[in-house]
């Protein structure tokens, strides 16, 4: 089959390979096992009360979100806290990340993740790194998600930050049209 040269003209490769990282991001891929019955993902193994995949972090709390079909959460920032996020295989979300840590070798470094979909991962998310996500998905899409640092409502002791939902820019949020 031959192409139109309009249509040879405006042909690209997709790169897979070069996406932005940020220092102390990292991904854990999990083991998810199925049979004939289901599935099982082991989300984090303890011992002593530590994750033995992170062996630094010391789980404080864990927390259960909810987004409807197309909602925007964003950025949360935390000076101290670290988040580790999972988000179940069914469902997809968009995670932007944004390092905003002034001596970092990645400052302002953007990276964009889909989490979820069809893929059982921890993302560790460190202090200093702004994030937000969007529900890409159809129906409600659920994050649970581990913190170093338990949750305070009081303004004095509250690690919870907010910087505005475009502060990236509102584009960060599209979808890009193929």
């Amino acid at each position: 089959m031959e192409l139109t040269d309009d249509a040879r003209s405006l042909l690209i490769i997709q790169d897979y390979s070069k996406k932005p990282a940020i220092e102390g991001v990292q991904i854990i891929t999990l083991k998810r096992f199925n049979d004939e019955g289901g599935s099982l993902t082991e989300l984090v193994r303890l011992t002593d009360g530590k994750p033995d995949a992170l062996p630094s972090f010391s789980v404080a709390q864990i927390n259960y979100s909810e987004l409807e079909a197309g909602a925007i959460k964003a950025f949360h920032i935390h000076e101290k806290q670290t988040d580790v996020w999972y988000v179940p295989p069914k469902d997809k979300i968009l995670l932007v990340l944004v390092d905003q840590r002034e001596n970092s070798s990645t400052t302002d470094v953007v990276m964009k993740l889909i989490l979820g979909d069809c893929k059982s991962q921890l993302i560790v998310i460190p202090p200093g790194v702004a994030h937000g996500c969007k529900n890409v998905s159809n129906g409600l899409a659920r994050i649970i998600y581990f913190v170093d640092r338990k949750f305070s409502a009081d303004p004095e002791t509250s690690d919870e930050k907010r910087l505005p939902w475009d502060f990236s820019g509102r584009e960060i949020w599209e979808t890009p049209k193929e």
